[in-house]
């Protein structure tokens, strides 16, 4: 006599981690930052030719508040890093960095005076795609490199609040808690 399910055909059990980071991998939502002749290689990427939608990737977002990729397409120079750093900074956590090229991993032929030497020095960078410019199947193998550290990352309250942002508003909400308390306190007295 064969074993019956007690949940029955089609119940999955998952750890929410697991579930955040499957949802958020295969949900990316890029900012495309397209400062020189990569950026065309990043606009034939969501062509139908490579089709990037199959990652859920093929809607690319100009406000930084919607966007967890950021996509480095192209020359940085020093007048630029600082609009770079700046939508960086507006991005929620988590967010990932992908430099596109030559140009932004090293500087590339236009390495000069007036070029950063690779866009690591104003933000963190996940995935580097090398070419000049490279391709765009290069560029969804750097999507499926993000998907996978994404599946692998563990997202967890304490690592939350071990910010300085998180410690400041963790210390406040305790602050609030024991004047609460003491209100409560002398209310009943």
């Amino acid at each position: 006599m064969a074993q019956d399910n007690a949940f029955g055909d089609g119940f999955m059990t998952t750890t929410l981690d697991s579930l955040t980071n499957w949802a958020r991998s295969n949900a990316l939502w890029p900012m495309p930052m397209g400062l020189s002749c990569c950026a065309i290689e990043m606009m034939a990427m969501a062509g139908p030719r490579y089709d990037v939608s199959r990652f859920g990737s093929e809607v690319f977002r100009f406000s930084p508040r919607q966007s967890d990729l950021m996509i480095v397409a192209g020359t940085v120079t020093y007048k630029m890093a600082h609009i770079v750093k700046k939508i960086w900074d507006q991005m929620p956590d988590p967010k990932w960095c992908i430099a596109m090229g030559a140009c932004s991993s090293s500087g590339g032929m236009f390495r000069s005076y007036p070029v950063l030497q690779g866009v690591d020095l104003v933000i963190p960078v996940d995935v580097y795609v090398p070419g000049c410019p490279p391709r765009p199947d290069a560029v969804i193998h750097a999507i499926m490199d993000i998907q996978a550290k994404i599946v692998n990352t563990r997202h967890t309250f304490r690592d939350a609040i071990l910010t300085e942002e998180g410690l400041a508003k963790v210390d406040r909400l305790a602050a609030e808690k024991s004047a609460k308390e003491v209100l409560i306190d002398l209310n009943q007295k």
